[in-house]
């Protein structure tokens, strides 16, 4: 199987070498050149310059882009190139509008899209171990199955164009009122006095353990926020939940109002600070 994979980004990158380390070859696309260059380098795959030099001709086209625009123009470019038949599979977090859009705009000219949002951030990507929500065709995701385990520990067909990323959107939704939790139980330890070490340790072997606490209680502490997904990105993503919202009725007071509290994170300059730095605005300031 030929691969090609577009956005060599902290993401993406990774996920692309794990695909060589596999066996598969693999031609990386950047806009940014000099980025493709060196993960070829790197890794021993090929790098192309344009979007329709790196698909020609390739059964599976992955992409790992910024937003739903970045995704447009790439697939548009790159649909008439693709061999006959061949799968696209969209790992960028998106509206689930676009991921119709884009299903159907494959499925015009014979080819087909999948709608394949993840989870587990950089050391996810890093680690080979990411979640994969898709949505689309399930015969051509069970086609490039075997390729995306490279990368990823699990993988859920959820339905149609979009529920892949109508998924990802519930995963937000939970990680947003993990992470406010997570940052006020921080928050009231110092203030209350206790020792934040020995207070994880007391509650985190109880109902209170989640993902978070045991990743980012001891680092949100001592006021570090430099592991992985930033704070910039989880706005994007929380704009595509509260507008689907909007759109079929779903009450998220709690997700808009950790929105609100994001934006005050990025106007303390935490823009690329990771998502548990909402601890940071509880923290007194000069």
């Amino acid at each position: 199987m030929k691969i090609a994979f577009a956005g060599l980004g902290v993401m993406g990158a990774p996920m692309a070498r794990h695909l060589v380390q596999a066996g598969y070859d693999v031609t990386g696309f950047n806009r940014t050149p000099a980025k493709a260059q060196a993960w070829a380098a790197a890794t021993g795959g090929r790098a192309a310059m344009t979007v329709a030099e790196a698909v020609r001709g390739v059964d599976l086209f992955v992409l790992c882009v910024g937003n739903d625009d970045d995704v447009r123009a790439v697939v548009t470019e790159a649909v008439p190139h693709l061999a006959e038949g061949a799968v696209i599979v969209d790992h960028t977090t998106t509206s689930a509008k676009l991921a119709r859009e884009m299903a159907d705009l494959a499925a015009g000219q014979g080819r087909r899209f999948v709608d394949a949002p993840v989870s587990g951030g950089q050391a996810g990507a890093e680690n080979g171990q990411l979640s994969v929500m898709a949505g689309g065709d399930a015969e051509a995701l069970a086609r490039v199955e075997p390729a995306l385990n490279a990368y990823s520990k699990a993988i859920k067909h959820m339905g149609p164009a979009g529920s892949g990323q109508l998924t990802k959107m519930v995963n937000q939704i939970a990680i947003a009122g993990v992470v406010q939790g997570l940052a006020e139980a921080v928050h009231f330890a110092q203030v209350a006095g206790l020792d934040t070490d020995a207070a994880y340790e007391a509650v985190s072997k109880g109902a209170a353990q989640s993902w978070q606490m045991d990743n980012r209680w001891k680092t949100a502490a001592r006021g570090e926020f430099e592991f992985g997904f930033a704070v910039d990105w989880m706005r994007k993503d929380l704009g595509l939940v509260l507008d689907e919202a909007r759109s079929n009725g779903a009450k998220l007071a709690l997700t808009a109002l950790v929105d609100q509290f994001y934006a005050e994170v990025q106007g303390i300059g935490g823009n690329r600070w990771d998502t548990s730095s909402l601890a940071a605005r509880l923290q007194p300031r000069n």
